[in-house]
């Protein structure tokens, strides 16, 4: 009986210990994808595209719209400009996961100035008409922009109250709403600004709760110092990223195998996997060929898979 006892014990922790070992053994990379400007969009671009690996993209629309909030087309112009878009990713069978929305000082949802920052919402309803015809996955927001000094909580209440005004549109579109984090590794910038909001893990967390839990996370790894921290804090709420390497200090988007960075990859896949984060790896980063991003994605993963083993 003893015997039994210690044979079911046994095969009760093989059963327990095995999809874990699985998992590890047999973990799937995330498919490829890069975000790139509307105006570059071809079927030229995207077939290529398609031929190195690429699976996905992130549509960015900011070069539609001027710093006066003004459309730089006509609505019938950039209508035909998103029919072109769709039919190119579609024709090379390429995923339009994400739109990147416009985004700079006169395009900020945190405005305190509550007619602009109507304008502002304004403006984002429009865009995100026009994004129906790509039928995206996840429409990605910034936050704000720079500070000026001493507004932080009145700015954290003006973003939110955008945040759920236009979440009312992307719902609608059948999309998902995510708010990025921004480079802020200090809070103040120079003598008249602060940096933008969710500019830390702690401040990023505070506005995520503050939030509708149907608005969602998207983890810039080039805007702070071990962005794995962001990720695992996100966890479940994390619904898209943007790939590149940086110091968390400045602006670098450096292509992570380009060894510029100092972003631990292994970590941040790891946080990725315990995220359970099902979305494209997409990169937003420097890069001289796409095939780069195909290549250092295979590379950073078998990196990580073996440090598994």
């Amino acid at each position: 009986m003893k015997k039994i006892t210690s044979v079911l014990f046994f095969l009760n922790l093989f059963f327990i210990l095995l999809p874990g070992y699985i998992s590890g053994q047999n973990a799937k990379p995330l498919r490829v994808g890069y975000s790139i400007g509307v105006n570059r969009i071809t079927e030229e671009i995207m077939s290529y595209s398609k031929s190195v690996g690429i699976e996905s993209i992130e549509v960015s629309v900011n070069e539609l719209v001027g710093k006066d909030r003004q459309f730089s087309l006509s609505d019938a112009e950039i209508t035909a400009k998103m029919k072109a878009v769709k039919n190119a990713a579609d024709k090379a069978g390429i995923e339009i996961w994400s739109v990147h929305m416009p985004y700079g000082q006169f395009i900020d949802l945190s405005l305190t100035d509550e007619q602009e920052r109507r304008k502002v919402v304004a403006m984002h309803r429009k865009m995100l008409d026009f994004c129906r015809i790509l039928q995206p996955k996840i429409i990605l927001f910034h936050p704000s922009y720079y500070l000026g000094l001493n507004e932080r909580e009145t700015r954290k209440k003006q973003l939110i109250r955008s945040a759920i005004e236009l979440n009312e549109t992307v719902r609608d579109m059948k999309a998902t709403m995510v708010i990025e984090n921004m480079l802020g590794y200090e809070l103040q910038k120079d003598e008249t600004h602060e940096a933008p909001l969710c500019r830390s893990v702690e401040e990023t967390v505070e506005i995520m709760g503050r939030l509708p839990k149907n608005i969602f996370s998207a983890v810039d790894t080039n805007h702070i110092k071990d962005p794995e921290k962001l990720i695992r804090a996100m966890g479940k709420r994390l619904k898209s990223v943007h790939i590149a390497d940086g110091d968390g200090k400045k602006e670098c988007h450096y292509l992570p195998c380009s060894g510029q960075g100092q972003n631990n990859w292994t970590e941040i896949l790891s946080a990725l996997e315990d995220a359970n984060y099902k979305g494209p790896f997409m990169f937003e980063c420097k890069y001289e060929n796409v095939k780069d991003l195909t290549e250092c994605h295979q590379q950073l993963y078998q990196q990580f898979i073996s440090g598994k083993k």
